[in-house]
């Protein structure tokens, strides 16, 4: 069947009817602040802590805007003989967002959980200089990171939550069974009746020292006779 004429420019006329009907919803930004994805990116937050300066985060980077410098120290034995490590200790980590694009590839591959999303997107700069943020900026981000989302209710629990779930009901269960377990008198050791023959022995009367029984025996035969 051949379309009427003119029946696409009246779907096109409703639709437009329809829209200016409708009351226009303006969000008052920035006096109100738009409700974001959980999963924004905005800003990216360091961790300072997790940080082991494996520099696979600045490799991996398709802009190389992550600058990283350290430096190592020599960690003496723990035991006396032991060898002496050296470890690396981070200096600077500073990320130029004039030329980050935001892929997340930093963050994918930190195999210690040093990097972070932040929702944050408000840090524009007068100055492109000021968009390179230290460490200390970075570690300021963090503060600004969202809390992970809870897992789905048929998810498995987390290997580190449930180890130490089971080492705190273990050490809660030894707890209860010290306590229950009744307080039985202490048996006697074997030393206590060699003190007990000792003492006994200290109350006989003793012989002259040189002297044997028979010769202490020996005057009193003689005045039988």
């Amino acid at each position: 069947m051949a379309p009427v004429p003119g029946s696409g420019l009246a779907k096109g006329l409703a639709v437009t009817l329809r829209t200016m009907t409708k009351r226009s919803v303006t969000a008052q930004y920035p006096d109100t602040q738009p409700d974001l994805p959980p999963r924004t990116r905005g800003v990216i937050g360091l961790f300072e802590e997790n940080c082991t300066v494996c520099m696979l985060c600045a490799r991996e980077c398709p802009d190389w805007c992550i600058y990283i410098d350290s430096h190592k120290e020599t960690i003496p034995a723990a035991t006396p003989g032991g060898r002496e490590r050296s470890r690396n200790v981070l200096d600077r980590f500073a990320i130029d967002f004039s030329l980050c694009m935001y892929c997340g590839i930093c963050i994918e591959v930190c195999p210690f959980d040093a990097l972070f999303w932040s929702p944050e997107f408000e840090y524009a700069e007068t100055d492109i200089h000021d968009l390179t943020h230290e460490r200390d900026k970075l570690r300021e981000w963090m503060w600004t990171v969202p809390a992970p989302p809870a897992l789905d209710p048929g998810a498995e629990e987390p290997k580190e939550i449930a180890a130490a779930r089971k080492a705190a009901e273990k050490l809660a269960a030894q707890q209860q069974a010290a306590a229950a377990e009744p307080t039985e008198p202490a048996a006697p050791t074997a030393t206590e009746p060699h003190a007990q023959e000792q003492a006994r022995a200290a109350e006989q009367p003793t012989r002259p020292a040189g002297e044997s029984k028979q010769q202490t025996d020996q005057p009193r035969q003689e005045g039988r006779e």
